[in-house]
């Protein structure tokens, strides 16, 4: 397996061409250690599996920890300091470690994961990520009988994110999953996008990434991951509860109280492009459906 390497550079021309090449002379995905998970569901039309560009993924994004605009995180993020670098896992569990980046690059090794983000506002994506699961980093501090749940915590830094001198959310931003969740091979740490360092504006340097959830979900600039026995409250939940709940899986019958959640508009397919039908969990029913079995997802939305 190759390990993704912060000093690897490629340009998105090459990058591209090179999985065509790929493609072209019939290797599989895993023999060469890119994706060892399910890209999209067979299901999904063409232009969904499309990669989307470098510069549309690292110029539109929501990132208010930067500004509210989507050019605001691109804009003003890009004196921000990543290191040093530091993350606690910690809350019920028996061995409570810190980690800092460097650590983290030495025992975990990245590979590629192409998976589609879906946001909570009818738009999506399709980003080829590098990262690993979230449960190999869980597993290092075991986890008592009493953890039920896991909370993230990203950076509190107003110097350097102007978008928190302002109480858009109650700052530092929080998300959190069910164990099971957290635990999902799909979900991942993420630590580059199209076999570069992770930029700033994406959440830089460690964010999380759950592809069958609204983008909101997935929390950027972590520094720490807690154990818990309640379910946590989101900055989302805390802001709007009516509108964002805790488990925000992507789920076309179920809409937002003010837009309709069953299209969406793939970025970079133009202004004009038809919506395309969003699917339950975003495409990745097969592999996550099971663990809302019996649940009334409309009720726990």
């Amino acid at each position: 397996m190759i390990k993704f390497k912060y000093s690897e550079i490629t340009p998105e021309s090459i990058y591209k061409k090179r999985r065509f090449f790929i493609k072209s002379i019939g290797l599989g995905a895993s023999s060469l250690a890119m994706s060892t998970i399910p890209f999209v569901n067979k299901s999904l039309a063409s232009e969904r599996d499309k990669l989307t560009s470098y510069k549309d993924i690292t110029t539109y994004n929501n990132y208010y920890e930067f500004g509210t605009s989507k050019s605001d995180p691109h804009r003003n993020s890009q004196i921000f300091k990543t290191t040093p670098w530091e993350i606690a896992i910690e809350g019920e569990v028996e061995k409570p470690i810190k980690l800092s980046m460097e650590e983290i690059s030495e025992m975990f090794v990245s590979e590629e994961r192409i998976y589609r983000l879906r946001c909570v506002e009818g738009w999506s994506m399709v980003i080829p990520w590098m990262g690993f699961s979230l449960s190999e980093l869980l597993l290092k501090v075991n986890p008592t009988n009493n953890a039920k749940f896991v909370e993230f915590e990203s950076v509190y830094d107003p110097e350097q994110m102007k978008g928190q001198r302002y109480p858009v959310l109650n700052w530092p931003y929080k998300e959190g999953l069910r164990i099971d969740e957290a635990m999902h091979p799909l979900t991942t740490v993420v630590t580059g996008l199209y076999g570069k360092k992770l930029p700033n504006q994406n959440g830089a340097p460690l964010r999380i990434f759950i592809p069958w959830k609204y983008g909101f979900k997935s929390a950027k600039a972590i520094v720490k991951i807690k154990f818990v026995e309640k379910m946590p409250t989101s900055s989302w939940m805390w802001a709007s509860p009516r509108e964002y709940g805790f488990y925000s899986n992507v789920n076309p019958n179920v809409d937002h109280p003010r837009w309709s959640q069953a299209t969406e508009r793939i970025i970079g397919e133009g202004v004009w492009a038809p919506r395309v039908k969003t699917l339950m969990f975003n495409g990745y029913g097969d592999e996550v459906a099971s663990l809302y079995s019996g649940m009334d997802l409309k009720k726990n939305y």
